[in-house]
């Protein structure tokens, strides 16, 4: 069982900036496609952004320009840089780990708010 730990979310201006991590308990990470999702009141849990184990990157179009995922493989962790804030990305942010089988694994969340 791999443990994902969020981290980083909180409240925030619009415009302003956040930055999550995700920390993995396990090296399967490293061969593994992180992905961030987010979900809002309402609404359906949606793919924000996603990395490789290469390190190719994806993102959602209403996030382009604005987010940046990374990862580092040699501290099993993954980053969501949020930068121009909007309102309409509040949410609960979810970690999760795509192995190639299909079988995937779930952080707990984590809020963030922004404010107009």
């Amino acid at each position: 069982q791999v443990q994902l730990v969020e981290s980083g979310g909180g409240l925030v201006q619009a415009g302003g900036s956040l930055r999550l991590s995700c920390a993995a308990s396990d090296s399967i990470f490293r061969i593994s496609t992180m992905v961030w999702y987010r979900q809002a009141p309402g609404k359906q849990r949606e793919l924000v952004a996603a990395i490789t184990s290469g390190g190719s990157t994806n993102y959602n179009d209403s996030v382009k320009g604005r987010f940046t995922i990374s990862r580092d493989n040699a501290k099993n962790t993954v980053d969501l840089q949020m930068n121009s804030l909007k309102p309409e990305d509040t949410a609960v942010y979810y970690c999760n780990l795509r192995r190639a089988s299909g079988l995937g694994y779930w952080g707990q969340g984590t809020q963030v708010t922004v404010s107009s």
